[in-house]
């Protein structure tokens, strides 16, 4: 048994190496506190892959029983991974892949389980501490050891690794992995924001906030002068650890396996010669083209030119030459785009370095939803719709170390079909890529929301057209529907996109990258935020990482295209005419606790009479007495929410109660306000309304109360009995 103990931060980590699942290539018992977990790595060296791509697959699982609890739903086995997993296994593999040599071609598994766990854990920081190890003594020739740090900021101070109630307080999330002391992968949100005052009964809609209706809990933003200060102390953590590492383990690496040559490069250097004398500036001229589609569709074009001149002038050169023109051809072109930029200061479209593409905006479009906004930048268009609801409505979902389930109540679901970028296929389930879009989405808009209008919101963004940064685009008409939608917000939040083509010393920034920069280059960093500051980052590089003199650059330049898209979409905003026919309305307001239960009334019958007489949906907090409605119609939310106050205030107010103005027996002539599913409310005399039950007008399986009865008809009813706030009638049919 081979064990390493690391005090890292006062924190004892235990490390036993190749004791626990001995087959796998590298495995790692890891224990921090209570904490537990088996991060393995596998190899199928039997199998080579021939495709341009790393064949590496990160699963990260959570058990149950780690944390003494039973799976939850109706099958009592862990199955489907839950958002969290997949968004963790995503953060392991992007900030594991940058270090594989480049012609690696074996298929490769990375699995880390989770065995046991602590309420205040970071899983994920546990779950790369774990995998990093496990791979770096693992056959697979890397000895570069990575780590990560999270840094919150409370108070105005920087925290390293906080737990889940320090991170509760912080107003920064800032995950950053590195290798020595460059950084890989950076995912950042920030917290805080704006609360409706817990007195306040509804809020105004988004234009219409006034200052001392909000109450300011902390800044929700962060600029980039903290955010630097925030990576270079955590880049300077990752440097101790990664030292540490290397320290401790080096002894226990394994031998490296020999790669072989598998993957066939089939770049052929005459080809490249032949196109290099005859089709260069043809090849140029393809990839100046502004259209992804034209463009892709003129390059299998000009691959089939040369193949088919090749053979005619090559009879005798068969072998594999279809993917060698193929490969050739793409090396090329990424040949011309890098050194079109680096050289020549050129972008493929003919922009400059710093300039985005032009957007168009377009609010509403959809009648019949409750916001939607069509932002379009460049070829990449992105239609995000919001609806609104109430608590009911949120998503219930379950964190291995919570006790009890959470809901969910502000969702960006991100769909990308294939139709977006000319592909030929169907629609599918969303996948990773697809659920870290969304979550970026989500943490970019979130700290803007203000609390109290609405309980649930749910964003969907169906991607049109993809030519780079839909995610951003995603954020950018997000923040416009939350507007079209009437919802309060702090500030428009914006995200952009910035790459990177770097050799050696020599570096280019680029502002608001399309697909071609994206495959080409060696970065993509996408930041998002409002007028005031960065709300949400996400950085992925292929280098082996990136220094901070140019992260600094990149903030500045990023800082600089996300006003210039807030202003834009400031005007849009501007321009918007909600959709009142359609846009739900709600009010939040208090009575007292003790309350609650009247207002639901026996067997629920008094919250179901409200809710089917003022066609509200109502949210109840039995704890603090918050009451929470929602409706279509403003005019009976409001109607609703007085309904409401006077069955709590009406001892308070001394309000004369049903049984005072109404006895059994009595007989009166009432108007017919409303037929529901149960039966008819009869406008009485003295303002109260009584209820005709459907028995009492129809017979079980005759008919629909319609056919006997309508609205504004008069009737003559009898009291049959008066119960606290309700009056039963009968119908004195003549």
């Amino acid at each position: 048994m081979q064990e390493v103990n690391l005090l890292f931060l006062n924190s004892q980590e235990k490390y036993t190496l190749d004791t626990f699942a001995q087959s796998a290539s590298g495995s790692v018992y890891y224990q921090q506190g209570n904490n537990v977990l088996l991060a393995t790595v596998t190899i199928d060296t039997d199998t080579i892959v021939e495709e341009d791509f790393l064949p590496l697959t990160v699963q990260y699982i959570e058990k149950a029983y780690a944390a003494g609890k039973f799976p939850g739903g109706y099958v009592k086995r862990e199955a489907k991974p839950s958002d969290f997993e997949t968004l963790s296994a995503r953060i392991v593999d992007r900030s594991l892949r940058p270090l594989f040599p480049k012609d690696y071609c074996y298929p490769t598994q990375i699995t880390i389980l989770v065995l046991s766990v602590e309420p205040d854990a970071d899983l994920q920081i546990l779950a790369l501490n774990a995998a990093s190890v496990a791979l770096f003594v693992s056959e697979i020739p890397i000895n570069i050891p990575v780590s990560a740090v999270r840094i919150g900021r409370i108070n105005e101070k920087f925290i390293v690794n906080p737990n889940a109630k320090e991170l509760e307080q912080s107003t920064l999330d800032l995950f950053v992995s590195g290798a020595n002391e460059d950084l890989l992968m950076i995912e950042m949100r920030s917290f805080g924001g704006i609360k409706a005052k817990e007195d306040s009964h509804s809020l105004p809609l988004a234009n219409e906030i006034l200052e001392d209706q909000l109450h300011y809990f902390s800044a929700n933003e962060a600029n980039e002068e903290t955010i630097l200060e925030a990576l270079e102390l955590a880049q300077e953590m990752i440097a101790q650890k990664n030292q540490l590492i290397s320290q401790h383990f080096s002894p226990f690496i394994k031998k490296a396996i020999v790669l072989k040559e598998g993957r066939t490069s089939f770049v052929c250097d005459k080809i490249e010669s032949y196109i290099r004398q005859n089709y260069l500036e043809e090849l140029r001229a393809v990839i100046y083209l502004l259209s992804k589609t034209e463009r892709n569709s003129k390059l299998n074009a000009f691959v089939k030119k040369i193949l088919q001149e090749w053979r005619e002038q090559n009879p005798e050169d068969t072998e594999c030459l279809k993917e060698r023109v193929l490969e050739t051809t793409l090396r090329l072109k990424k040949e011309i785009v890098r050194t079109m930029i680096l050289k020549e200061g050129k972008r493929a479209d003919g922009r400059r370095f710093d300039e985005i593409r032009p957007i168009s905006i377009q609010t509403n479009i959809l009648p019949n939803a409750h916001s939607s906004a069509l932002f379009t930048r460049g070829q990449t268009q992105a239609l995000v719709v919001a609806t609104l609801g109430g608590d009911m409505d949120a998503q219930s979902y379950e964190l291995l170390t919570d006790k009890c389930s959470s809901k969910e109540r502000f969702m960006v679901h991100y769909n990308f079909p294939p139709f977006c970028v000319g592909e030929a296929n169907s629609i599918s389930a969303p996948g990773r890529r697809e659920l870290g879009h969304g979550n970026l989405a989500k943490r970019a808009l979130e700290s803007s929301l203000v609390e109290g209008k609405f309980k649930t919101i749910r964003l969907v963004s169906e991607i049109l057209e993809s030519n780079g940064s839909s995610s951003m685009a995603t954020i950018c008409g997000g923040s416009l529907a939350l507007a079209a939608a009437g919802v309060p917000c702090t500030n428009l939040i914006a995200g952009i996109a910035m790459g990177l083509v770097c050799e050696g010393e020599e570096y280019v920034i680029l502002t608001d990258i399309m697909g071609l920069e994206d495959h080409d280059g060696d970065m993509d960093f996408k930041i998002a935020g409002s007028k005031n500051g960065i709300t949400a980052m996400q950085m992925d590089i292929k280098l082996g990482g990136l220094n901070t003199k140019i992260l600094k650059a990149v903030l500045l330049q990023a800082k600089e295209a996300r006003m210039r898209v807030l202003e834009i979409m400031e005007e849009a905003k501007s321009k918007i005419v909600l959709n009142e026919s359609v846009l739900p309305t709600s009010q939040v307001f208090s009575i007292h606790p003790s309350k609650i239960v009247e207002v639901i009334g026996q067997g629920g019958k008094t919250i179901k009479e409200i809710i089917e007489k003022f066609e509200v949906a109502i949210d109840l907090n039995r704890d603090n007495g918050e009451v929470s409605l929602s409706g279509k119609n403003r005019q009976k939310v409001d109607a609703a929410k007085e309904y409401i106050l006077g069955i709590a205030n009406k001892e308070k107010e001394g309000r004369i109660n049903p049984w005072d103005l109404y006895k059994v027996g009595d007989i009166y002539v009432g108007k017919i306000k409303k037929i529901v599913e149960f039966g008819v409310f009869i406008e009485l005399p003295q303002g109260y309304d009584g209820l005709l039950h459907i028995s009492k007008v129809i017979n079980r399986g005759e008919g629909k109360i319609s056919d006997y009865l309508n609205i504004d008809d008069e009737i003559k009813v009898e009291v049959l009995s008066v119960n606290k706030n309700k009056v039963e009638l009968d119908w004195i049919r003549e």
